[in-house]
């Protein structure tokens, strides 16, 4: 379990490929790594990996198939920025909100534009989404914990402070990338129950 905090960007060093198969190397500090082990889970861009390899100032991941499909992977290339969370321990601090590390997709950036201090993205969702993005809502994108700031009914657009800009890779994103994000586990639940009593009670009538 995560918390959308971001503790430091790293960078991608080595990707190797077997089919869709990927090992990921990825650069990151001494002080996140210090007490970090092999088999640990570490949030890259939102995913939840567990690591294969580790060194002072680097470690390995695999990504598996199913993951390379529903993540913006297929996309890293070398020297590629990417935001960072080590798992939150039981007695560790929610200062965000509740991430699991297992996407639900991915979305392509629409718009980016400045308004005073703050910068709007927007992206595009399909409409399977639709009920678990709301205005106010929790959502994570490449991992980083926001709140949605505006829904229409095929886009939603979050807000970034500068301290958010410079931490993650969000205020690099250019027009039409591409980001894994994670909808609010709770929605999910809700969502996931008022369907099964619809179902129940289409049933019902029958």
């Amino acid at each position: 379990m995560f918390t959308g905090l971001i503790l430091e960007k790293g960078k991608v060093l080595r990707i190797n490929y077997t089919g869709r198969t990927i090992k990921l190397t990825c650069q990151a500090s001494r002080q996140l790594l210090k007490d970090y082990q092999v088999g640990d889970s570490i949030a890259i861009n939102g995913v939840c990996l567990t690591a294969v390899g580790k060194t002072d100032q680097q470690f390995t991941v695999d990504i598996m198939p199913e993951t390379f499909q529903r993540t913006t992977f297929s996309r890293l290339n070398i020297n590629d920025e990417v935001n960072l969370e080590r798992a939150l321990p039981y007695n560790g601090r929610l200062e965000g909100h509740l991430v699991t590390g297992h996407i639900d997709g991915v979305m392509r950036l629409r718009e980016k534009k400045t308004q005073e201090n703050a910068l709007i993205l927007t992206f595009d969702f399909p409409k399977e989404f639709q009920g678990e993005i709301i205005s106010q809502g929790s959502i994570a994108i490449n991992g980083v914990s926001l709140t949605i700031t505006r829904v229409t009914a095929r886009s939603f657009s979050i807000s970034l402070i500068p301290h958010s800009r410079n931490q993650t890779n969000l205020g690099k994103l250019m027009y039409g990338e591409y980001v894994n994000v994670e909808t609010d586990v709770l929605g999910k639940y809700v969502k996931a129950q008022l369907g099964m009593s619809k179902r129940i009670e289409w049933k019902g009538l029958n």
